[in-house]
């Protein structure tokens, strides 16, 4: 797909688009931003896309997907936000949780996350998957490499506590 056949794909759907993830978000910005997200995506994708019957399509599962990736978020954060209230003390930050962190800190950035979305954040390796964009194998091989790493580092962290 060249610049102009890209450009009129935008005039031809935009505005639509934005008007259906407005009745999605109930947020007029929140919808320009996904829709302009989910054009972005398109660009780089733009080859592939020209081979899609349905370009709008793919364009509004991207953009819905995004909201609702969106909305996920804003949620977990607000509930985080409320849990945290709950409690009038703060915990002291534990010696094991301090070495987690700068165990998870050495990992690659691809296992770290990975970990962090399936053992954190408890989502299932599907769903891993699709947030991360890559196959399902792709995450459970990441998961058991980073599993190894992190058990070395968290080894190697603990032997230094000891002889130190």
């Amino acid at each position: 797909m060249d610049d102009a056949a890209f450009d009129a794909l935008y005039t031809a759907h935009s505005r639509r688009l934005v008007g259906q993830m407005y009745a999605v978000c109930g947020n007029l910005a929140e919808a320009q931003d996904v829709v302009q997200e989910a054009f972005a995506r398109a660009w780089e994708r733009r080859e592939q896309l020209s081979t899609l019957d349905a370009p709008e399509a793919w364009l509004r599962t991207v953009a819905y997907r995004l909201a609702v990736s969106r909305w996920r978020k804003a949620k977990n954060a607000a509930t985080a936000w409320l849990r945290r209230a709950e409690s009038d003390s703060v915990d002291e930050t534990s010696p094991d949780h301090v070495m987690l962190m700068a165990a998870l800190r050495q990992l690659p950035e691809a296992q770290r996350h990975t970990i962090v979305l399936y053992h954190l954040c408890d989502l299932p390796v599907e769903e891993v998957a699709a947030l991360t964009g890559v196959p399902v194998g792709t995450v459970k091989a990441r998961l058991s490499r980073g599993r190894s790493a992190l058990a070395n580092v968290l080894s190697e962290q603990s032997e230094e506590l000891t002889r130190g």
